[in-house]
């Protein structure tokens, strides 16, 4: 459902600009919709700003990467947008580069991973408005009754898994490889393994590299012994996973803030480490952001930009993040976090996000990529499988959008 919200007055006058924003729906219901915190913050900056109004037009996090394609393909641009990839838009000449629509101190403040990876050609077009990581998640009870430590390497998650099962537990480690995110769980691993979807040196795609292969080759021992639950990888997607785990089924999962609180609400006793790596601790971890970006059809930049300095005051940053548990994308507001004990479940991510991998949002390939990971990657770890053969075919996925994107 699209939910469409007017900012106040946005009828207006003669003399007034109205903003189109287009924003993702972060909350798990009614209750907590993020039409609550657009409202209240829209309301605050038109009073302080007469002559712009901002009408809100509130989009499910699964559609709005679509519907905002839709909206530019019809010639219908809004000023401003949320979305999961940029770099089509950017390379089209669709937005105003960052520094186009933000003061000079709201750019500066960014943290540096993030500004980075919201480049096109070393030019910032994405602006980061979320962020988040992942940890390594497992259930303390489960632990101590089978007299475990946190895990520390691969081989203390596999001993874990094993021994969790000895105690019955339904799910030791869920693997969440299904459609809905399998393209972040794979991520993980895969930096787990001293892997990941890109080459540090050239940037280019090394999705079948020795070092992804014998991780998903590892992988999918942990399946084949009866280690990561009754339902397939492929089949299990993230929501179901995260469930599971608050209800008490599930030994051992990367999760992420949101999880936690739901896990504490439900009395989970919840303990978090880094993902370890395959003989200690992991070279980087997995990040992930979610990016605001401004179109040029509209023609109103100064608008454009007094809203989103706004938007980046450190107060409204911490009151979404605080909402939605999410992680701040500033350093002044990182700073004032870390120093508040209200948002002591949120402090426990900064550091493995300041120690990041993001996707290759910069990549217009990255789109067809991350989609042939997730219908595809759940069958590396099928019985009977060939993790490289899998892993070869989604190369060539990459390498036929890579060629596509040089070409164009």
């Amino acid at each position: 459902m699209t939910i469409a919200l007017a900012g106040c007055g946005s009828t207006g006058d003669s003399g007034d600009v109205t903003l189109r924003l287009v924003a993702a729906e972060y909350g798990s219901s009614a209750a907590n919709s993020t039409e609550r915190y657009w409202l209240a913050m829209v309301a605050e900056f038109e009073s302080r700003n007469p002559g712009i109004k901002i009408d809100i037009d509130i989009r499910p996090l699964k559609t709005i990467d679509s519907d905002v394609a839709k909206m530019v393909k019809d010639g219908k641009a809004p000023d401003i947008a949320q979305v999961g990839s940029y770099a089509d838009y950017a390379k089209s000449g669709k937005l105003y580069t960052a520094d186009e629509v933000l003061s000079v101190p709201t750019q500066a403040n960014f943290l540096t991973q993030l500004t980075d990876a919201g480049t096109v050609n070393r030019i910032q077009y994405g602006v980061p408005f979320t962020a988040s990581t992942r940890l390594l998640f497992y259930n303390k009870k489960f632990f101590r009754k089978a007299g475990l430590a946190a895990p520390k390497d691969w081989a203390d998650i596999k001993g874990a898994a094993q021994a969790l099962k000895d105690q019955g537990v339904t799910t030791p480690l869920a693997l969440p490889l299904g459609s809905e995110e399998a393209q972040t769980e794979t991520l993980m691993w895969l930096l787990s393994g001293d892997g990941g979807y890109t080459d540090t040196a050239d940037g280019s795609y090394s999705l079948d590299s020795s070092q992804n292969v014998r991780t998903f080759s590892w992988l999918k021992g942990l399946v084949g012994e009866g280690l990561t639950g009754p339902i397939a990888p492929k089949n299990l997607d993230r929501a179901t996973a995260f469930q599971a785990f608050t209800s008490g089924e599930v030994g051992m999962l990367n999760g992420n803030p949101s999880l936690l609180v739901a896990a504490q609400d439900r009395g989970i006793d919840v303990g978090t480490v880094p993902l370890p790596g395959v003989e200690g601790k992991a070279e980087s971890s997995m990040g992930v952001a979610d990016w605001a970006v401004a179109f040029k059809q509209n023609d109103h930049q100064n608008e454009i930009t007094k809203f989103m300095d706004f938007t980046f005051d450190d107060q409204n940053v911490l009151t979404f993040v605080g909402n939605y548990d999410q992680l701040p994308v500033t350093y002044t507001a990182n700073e004032r976090m870390s120093a508040n004990r209200a948002y002591r479940n949120l402090t426990k991510f900064q550091t493995p996000l300041n120690q990041s991998e993001l996707f290759p949002y910069d990549k217009t390939s990255w789109s067809i990529v991350s989609e042939s990971i997730r219908k595809n990657i759940g069958q590396a770890v099928e019985p009977g499988s060939s993790p490289g053969g899998v892993l070869g075919g989604i190369a060539r996925d990459a390498q036929t959008a890579e060629s596509a994107e040089s070409a164009e």
